[in-house]
């Protein structure tokens, strides 16, 4: 007798954290590397110079695991099993998270999507679906390969950043990510460094200058 695999949809819940500034200051949402946590993104976006005048919100993947040297609980955006549920899944959870920091706020907010690693990908998703995006920092991941040129064109700008020593995201791999924002009309800014897989300083010192301009504009 076969195997027939089937999937349903269920409620789940997720958790972020913020700094809880005014509903009306500009918005840093992040989304953190596979195996990570909220907690740790929030710091590498405490680490910008200048976001304590942001409100800095870092969001949880919804799928959580033990870490198993630690014990300590981290968490994933997907797999490739049930790719596009899980993204539809994703999507419509931190659109939930922007409807609930955003609810308050007296005027439409800046806000930039930043994204390390896996969690680049998660950025990237977002941006495109909100027209209040203005911006996204990206390090260490792929723009998503279901994103055409159509949905990258929404996104403003972008800072783009990789490690010399990175081998999970190579330089190739940056070569075809700036390709595609460029052919879609997206301002890029390419930042190179001395590292690995890993949130620099030169790239935190970038992200800080990226954040000032656009809230010069």
């Amino acid at each position: 007798m076969g195997v027939i695999e089937r999937s349903i949809s269920t409620t789940t819940h997720g958790r972020f954290i913020t700094n809880e500034r005014d509903a009306s200051s500009p918005i840093l949402m992040g989304f953190h590397g596979y195996a990570e946590s909220a907690e740790v993104e929030f710091k590498r976006l405490q680490s910008i110079e200048g976001s304590d005048e942001w409100f800095i919100v870092a969001v949880q993947g919804l799928h959580r695991f033990y870490r198993r040297s630690t014990n300590e609980v981290v968490a994933s955006w997907m797999t490739r099993q049930d790719r596009e549920l899980a993204i539809a899944d994703n999507s419509a959870y931190v659109s939930a998270v922007l409807h609930a920091v955003t609810r308050n706020a007296t005027a439409n907010p800046t806000i930039v999507l930043s994204g390390f690693s896996q969690g680049v990908a998660m950025a990237y998703r977002c941006a495109v679906m909100d027209p209040r995006v203005h911006g996204v920092i990206s390090l260490g991941g792929d723009v998503p390969p279901e994103l055409d040129a159509a949905a990258l064109g929404r996104i403003p700008s972008v800072l783009l950043g990789r490690g010399d020593q990175d081998e999970w995201y190579t330089a190739a791999k940056l070569e075809e990510d700036q390709s595609r924002l460029l052919a879609a009309g997206v301002e890029v800014e390419v930042v190179h460094f001395n590292g690995g897989h890993e949130w620099s300083d030169t790239f935190r010192k970038a992200a800080s200058r990226f954040l000032n301009s656009l809230l010069v504009r």
